[in-house]
């Protein structure tokens, strides 16, 4: 292989981005994905129900500063401001009274008041399930602002780092697919498919990253892969990272947040589009449900945290019926004969990602600073989970390598 300026490894929404603004800076780059398509954890399908459905991301968060949204409004995508407020709320079967539906409203402006006013100072306990217990949320008010919001559970999560998460309104979705979007972003950007790159060399001039296909040159690299996938050691660094970067790999562990989508055809149980339905059960079993989005014939489930781990363990078999004994014990049997295909998504089990994004351990949040650091000028880091306050979101993705490739840049023209 030729050398180049910068390699860049991953072609997701933070490595497409920084290939292009490589490219525009005048830099060559080659651009290495591990899977067979560009896209990461952005991916549109429509094998599953004929329609386009987002396997991984979904909502363009962030709207007034997500890069993606003016090109789906310029693409003329259908778009739907999505309020996400919870429409429908249930405690196992039982269709939670209208005082219980307030007193979650009230949980959830309770803990944005404490999370404004909490200062995390050291060898306090800085999970979030602490703040939560002191604005005496309910369980539902907890199952958003863990497992649906940061795919973790509330035990689990660094109240500094969720401190740290913008307020993502305006939030949309497309019918025409993120992913899509993502795909039509970066159609014009040369990239290596299913070359995994499985070596960085960096005690050389410049790094030399070791692939299947051979060995590139480069003056610097730019690492986009999950840190669950370098905490796996999926890329061998030689010589090792320091101790911070790696520990860092480890800090930033993947949350998960799994959907069960289900084809409702012939009624919609009473529910408008876009209805947001949560089902909370206990042990965190919960599921939340986005009710027939665009009027189309889709129930689409989502549960997070450690419980979305479990389902993916137990399989895909095992999560539709999941979904369906529940839709069944609220609405009656005989949504059984209403229900076609369904799926379940697996990103814990796919190699190249091991999750949906990733969350700070509690007292851990500098993690993400850490790796925002270069090693030794020579090796950079981009994605969602580098993204500052759009951290677990694609817009985010995208800013981060936007900004790490201009780095990259004036750092090259400046020797």
């Amino acid at each position: 292989m030729d050398d180049v300026d910068v390699v860049v490894i991953g072609a997701g929404s933070a490595g497409l981005s920084a290939a292009k603004t490589l490219r525009a800076a005048g830099l060559s780059f080659k651009l290495f994905e591990a899977m067979n398509r560009i896209g990461g954890r952005a991916w549109t399908s429509d094998q599953h129900f004929g329609v386009p459905f987002d396997i991984g991301c979904a909502w363009l968060h962030a709207a007034d500063r997500n890069p993606y949204f003016p090109e789906a409004q310029a693409a003329r995508w259908t778009l739907h401001h999505h309020d996400m407020n919870v429409d429908h709320l249930y405690y196992r079967n039982r269709k939670a009274s209208e005082d219980e539906e307030a007193a979650m409203k009230a949980a959830d402006i309770r803990l944005f008041e404490l999370l404004a006013a909490h200062e995390v100072s050291d060898g306090d306990d800085d999970r979030l399930s602490a703040l939560l217990a002191r604005g005496h949320a309910p369980r539902a008010a907890a199952t958003f602002a863990g497992p649906m919001d940061f795919g973790a559970d509330e035990d689990e999560i660094s109240i500094r780092d969720f401190q740290a998460a913008a307020d993502l309104e305006p939030n949309y979705f497309t019918k025409e697919g993120f992913g899509a979007l993502v795909a039509r972003f970066g159609a014009d950007v040369p990239v290596e498919l299913s070359t995994p790159v499985r070596k960085i060399l960096w005690d050389v001039p410049g790094v030399a990253c070791v692939t299947d296909r051979g060995t590139i040159r480069a003056k610097a690299a730019i690492v986009t892969a999950s840190p669950a996938v370098l905490a796996f050691e999926e890329i061998e660094f030689s010589p090792a990272l320091p101790d911070t970067h790696f520990a860092a790999f480890f800090d930033l562990p993947m949350g998960m947040l799994t959907k069960l989508p289900v084809e409702i055809s012939g009624t919609r149980l009473g529910l408008a589009p876009f209805d947001d339905l949560l089902i909370e059960r206990l042990a965190r079993h919960d599921i939340y449900f986005l009710c027939f989005p665009f009027d189309l014939d889709l129930m689409v489930g989502f549960v997070g945290g450690d419980f979305a781990w479990e389902m993916s363990a137990a399989g895909e078999a095992a999560g539709v019926d999941f979904v369906v004994d529940r839709l069944c014990a609220i609405f009656g049997s005989d949504v059984r004969k209403h229900v076609g295909r369904a799926m379940m998504t697996n990103w814990g089990g796919e190699r190249f990602v091991r999750g949906a994004y990733a969350a700070a351990r509690p007292g851990r949040s500098q993690a993400r600073a850490t790796l925002m650091q270069p090693v030794a000028e020579k090796i950079f880091f981009a994605g969602e989970h580098l993204a500052g306050p759009l951290m677990q979101t694609c817009g985010g993705a995208r800013l981060s390598g936007e900004a790490v490739a201009r780095a990259v840049a004036a750092q090259l023209a400046a020797k």
